[in-house]
């Protein structure tokens, strides 16, 4: 009994090297984008990544023929949400890194591009997975590409013409 325990435990941490392998890697460039952190300095964005393989590992006997990838994509998702929420409520929100490309996005933004666009997830699936309705999902994405596309121009601050002397 206790061999089969043992290999069976054998079997399973294999199995889920092998996924780490494979997925880690656009795992943490999609906790980078939702953090909007450098990506050679993102401790925020592996903090994601090591919770969400750490709960995909604890569910690994449990998946059944699902796909462990979509399980540690929907964990990163709600626990970035989670998280992103408890800040704005303690007003402890972190800042993203200016330089990236999605730094202008709000959390919520980012979080529902990152899925639907980097991810491919569909409306549905995003909406069922953030709570929100299909159509807020849809609004919030194409606000957020709009924004992506056509960011705000820095105003100039207007100076007067030269003055001239009355004569």
């Amino acid at each position: 009994m206790r061999d089969r325990q043992v290999s069976r435990n054998a079997r399973r941490a294999r199995e889920f090297e092998a996924f780490v392998a494979g997925a880690a890697g656009r795992l943490l460039h999609a906790a980078t984008l939702l953090t909007a952190e450098a990506p050679h300095a993102n401790p925020r964005a592996r903090r994601l990544l090591a919770l969400a393989l750490a709960h995909t590992y604890a569910r690994w006997d449990r998946l059944h023929g699902e796909d462990p990838y979509d399980c540690a994509r929907q964990y990163l998702a709600t626990r970035f949400a989670r998280a992103t929420w408890h800040q704005y409520v303690a007003f402890v929100r972190t800042r993203p890194d200016p330089r990236s490309p999605l730094a202008a996005l709000t959390p919520q933004e980012r979080l529902i591009l990152v899925l639907r666009l980097y991810e491919g997830v569909a409306e549905e699936q995003a909406a069922a997975v953030l709570g929100l309705p299909r159509e807020r999902v849809h609004t919030i994405c194409d606000r957020a590409t709009a924004t992506l596309l056509h960011p705000a121009r820095p105003t100039a601050p207007r100076t007067a013409g030269p003055k001239v002397a009355p004569s």
